[in-house]
């Protein structure tokens, strides 16, 4: 059985869950997601907590155990929650600046880029090399962010370009500092 999908999803307070079979339906604060899940899992909900199981423990339907467990508990924390990513602008004259729902880029070409976001993602900026995208669905968010860095995606000898945050980016020398 696996590790992770023997512990149970905690229900925070604020949070609705319904269960049709194996479809989830997923009620919070900040959203509302729904998910089928794999037909190799059972869901069961007691008072405070979501519990999954697999039907049988063959190596073939176990895989989907620890899977199925941590999509139901993105969904809580993310209805609740919510997520984020946040991203950088590293260049000279690359900036962001936010027109309605959607994202004014410039990031060195000869047109600025209009950027529109899938819907429940909210995308917003901040001091114009910063650009946080958080939405309900760690999946969405994680799409949109990887959409807007593959833009521009850094390059390796001065590191310009959209990355994350918390990324580091190992720069490599050019082919003149190389030569003796």
């Amino acid at each position: 059985m696996s590790r992770i999908g023997k512990i149970p999803v905690a229900i925070p307070s604020g949070v609705e869950v319904k269960l049709d079979g194996n479809h989830v339906k997923v009620k919070g604060p900040k959203g509302n997601l729904e998910r089928t899940l794999h037909e190799a899992v059972t869901i069961k909900q007691d008072a405070n907590a979501l519990t999954i199981s697999p039907i049988n423990e063959t190596n073939e339907l176990k895989r989907f155990h620890g899977l199925s467990r941590t999509l139901v508990a993105n969904m809580v924390e993310g209805v609740s929650k919510g997520f984020e990513k946040r991203l950088k602008l590293i260049g000279v004259g690359y900036r962001a600046a936010k027109q309605g729902t959607s994202l004014n880029l410039t990031l060195g070409y000869s047109h600025p880029i209009i950027f529109e976001p899938i819907s429940g993602v909210n995308l917003d900026v901040e001091k114009q090399t910063t650009i946080i995208v958080s939405g309900a669905s760690k999946e969405d968010v994680g799409e949109v962010a990887a959409k807007i860095r593959s833009l521009r995606a850094p390059e390796p000898y001065h590191g310009k370009g959209v990355r994350y945050e918390d990324e580091h980016i190992a720069t490599k020398v050019g082919k003149a500092a190389g030569k003796k």
